[in-house]
């Protein structure tokens, strides 16, 4: 890792402006379904069209995410985050200024494509920089204090959105882009760091079985997630509640999974494969619960037991994948883990699109069953997971 680790210190400045990095970085990403909305409303006449702004930049994403980030391994890793950042950046300000001149909306579409193209690589630099910065023994503190920061930023960025939105939509976009342009400035330099060259005679096979059920993992985690916050409104209207009212489920989920990453960072213990599955059946069993249509309450203690699992299970997979990478390959795995978050995100929207919200919810609680059930017999079999 180097000598520019800080031995677990949480709080140090270094670590502090990588934190920072951190949570800027998602700001468009989370701002994106209000903002885009708004952007696209008097394009279009419809809101619904900045979903598909949204599905460019995610389909690029899922495209981009290994090819970019295997592109990146003959620099520094946080001179090639930067040029990242940079690209999206101004991908998403060219989005404004089409916008702003009024140009067809493919073209919109076709920017924004670019800035998805490099989202998931950049994410797995990110990602990569404080194996440089923190100790081994200090990573559950340091990935879990990263969570707790990155759900508040999935909290108050689309607050900001819809609040910048009534000034003027363009506005609103230009102020959320350069925030999230802002880790390029913040992410603290580290001298040396770069993916080490690849060993003669290795496959350079990402896609082994360890690799593929933690990724597997995080996709599950992202489909329970997002058949919560995507059908938050179906959820409200299920209840016979106004469809705003879909915000009571969003931040009780928010609420807990901000606990959760308290409790990771307080804790700072390395993940055991068994404490793993079981949350991941603790989730599902949540997940159950809030797709058996129980009264409010009930459904809103469910949700707040699935958001308590959020942060505890994805600092977890980060940390098992940085376990099992070789050490050339780390960015593009992290970045892989951020491209299967966002399927995660494409699976339950287009099963909400094209069936139910009870058909949505159920197949999440599926998924993330099965990968528990996978990951539990990895766990019993005493292996370092299979592979």
């Amino acid at each position: 890792m180097g000598t520019n680790q800080s031995h677990g210190t949480a709080w140090n400045g270094r670590l502090v402006r990588w934190y920072l990095a951190g949570s800027l970085f998602s700001v468009p990403q989370a701002a994106g379904p209000i903002a885009f909305a708004l952007l696209a409303l008097p394009l279009t006449g419809s809101a619904e069209s900045g979903a598909a702004i949204v599905l460019a930049m995610t389909l690029a994403q899922v495209a981009g995410a290994v090819p970019v980030a295997r592109w990146g391994r003959a620099f520094n890793i946080v001179s090639y985050f930067r040029l990242l950042v940079a690209i999206r950046t101004a991908a998403l300000l060219g989005v404004a200024g089409l916008a702003a001149s009024g140009a067809p909306f493919a073209a919109l579409l076709g920017m924004a494509a670019l800035a998805g193209l490099v989202n998931g690589a950049a994410f797995g630099y990110q990602r990569s920089v404080v194996n440089h910065l923190v100790a081994a023994g200090g990573m559950p503190r340091a990935l879990g204090i990263a969570a707790t920061l990155s759900e508040t930023t999935f909290v108050a960025a689309p607050v900001l959105a819809s609040v910048l939105g009534t000034v003027d939509a363009v506005f609103a976009l230009l102020v959320l882009t350069l925030l999230g342009g802002l880790p390029a400035l913040l992410m603290p330099m580290v001298a040396q760091a770069r993916a080490p060259a690849q060993p003669e005679g290795h496959r350079g096979r990402l896609m082994r079985r360890s690799t593929v059920m933690w990724l597997g993992a995080t996709l599950a985690n992202s489909a329970v997630v997002s058949s919560i916050e995507v059908g938050a409104v179906a959820l409200a209207m299920r209840y016979g509640m106004a469809p705003a009212m879909g915000f009571v489920f969003t931040v009780a989920l928010c609420a807990a999974s901000v606990a959760g990453g308290v409790w990771v960072s307080v804790r700072n213990r390395p993940p055991q494969r068994g404490r793993v599955a079981a949350l991941m059946a603790a989730m599902a069993l949540g997940s159950a619960l809030v797709a058996l249509q129980l009264p409010v309450p009930a459904t809103v203690a469910a949700v707040v037991l699935v958001g308590c699992c959020m942060a505890p299970l994805s600092t977890a997979y980060s940390l098992l994948l940085d376990e099992v990478a070789a050490a050339h390959e780390k960015a593009e795995l992290f970045a892989l883990q951020r491209t299967m978050n966002a399927v995660g995100i494409i699976v339950t929207s287009a099963t909400l699109s094209a069936g139910s919200l009870a058909l949505t919810q159920w197949v999440a609680v599926a998924v993330m069953a099965g990968m528990a059930a996978v990951v539990a017999v990895a766990a019993w079999m005493g292996r370092r997971g299979p592979g």
